[in-house]
């Protein structure tokens, strides 16, 4: 009989839990661990707060050097760019400095962006034609490890799992669906997850901490959104760029993404 095994792994500044149903626990043991594994490279590939990491270096190179990447950062990094495109360059991952700036709440003017970064698209290696831009893959790698658990956990023999990366984004896959709840400051809403990743993005935790690439006063169509994609690494991305849109944008992307769920004047409602 399928049982329910849960476990837990901080990573990636979030703690990541794996619920697994099967039948075998010493194989979702295994699984989970191989899984887990896999959390750990990809945070020392894609985190620019570790020294050496893919990220790092990248944030670290000088006018004409070129960096051979590993798989792994070379398809977020196409991700990346897949949905930069998608959302008419709101979703940024070259604002690293803006970031910082904004986190740490430092005074003054934001820095202004320079520096021209190009990631090749004949082979893993992204190019430095300027120094000055830093990637923060924040807004896209917690989905992006959600995804790459799956394949694993996938390819080892587990059918059916809900795999979290905190409250930022949710993975469900299997036959069975998963009851997940949005909740707002004064309001709840259920939902069924099936075959579909769950993403969230809002100001009431981290405050005003996304950034817009056209506007440095950023103006947030809403508190707090969700919205449900079959890629959690898409769901991450877009959840992110959503929350900068006007109206008329956000209704315009609705046909890549499952759905969108808002928070606004206390109410949970669907766009």
């Amino acid at each position: 009989m399928e049982q329910l095994h849960t476990y837990i792994h901080d990573a990636m500044k979030t703690t990541f839990t794996l619920r697994l149903r099967g039948s075998d626990k010493s194989l979702c043991d295994s699984v989970a661990q191989a899984a887990i594994t896999l959390i750990d490279e990809i945070e020392h590939s894609l985190s620019r707060y570790i020294e050496g990491s893919e990220a790092w270096q990248i944030n670290h190179m000088q006018a004409g050097e070129t960096l051979i990447l590993s798989d792994l950062c070379y398809e977020c990094l196409q991700y990346a760019l897949h949905a930069y495109v998608q959302t008419d360059g709101l979703f940024d991952i070259t604002l690293g400095t803006q970031i910082e700036h904004r986190k740490n709440a430092h005074d003054g003017v934001a820095p202004a962006l320079c520096g021209q970064l190009m990631v090749d698209p004949d082979r893993p290696a992204i190019h430095c034609a300027e120094p000055g831009r830093e990637i923060d893959l924040g807004g896209i790698g917690k989905g992006f490890a959600l995804d790459k658990m799956r394949s694993v956990i996938e390819e080892m023999g587990i059918e059916s799992a809900l795999l979290s990366a905190g409250a930022s984004t949710q993975l469900a896959f299997g036959e069975e669906a998963w009851e997940i709840e949005l909740r707002g400051d004064n309001d709840t809403l259920k939902l069924s997850l099936q075959n579909q990743a769950l993403s969230a993005s809002g100001t009431s935790i981290q405050g005003s901490h996304i950034i817009s690439p056209r506007d440095s006063h950023t103006n947030y169509q809403f508190p707090r959104l969700w919205l449900t994609h079959s890629s959690a690494t898409m769901a991450d991305a877009f959840s992110t760029a959503v929350l900068l849109m006007n109206e008329g944008e956000s209704a315009q992307i609705t046909g890549s993404i499952d759905a969108i769920y808002f928070e606004k004047d206390g109410a949970i409602s669907s766009l």
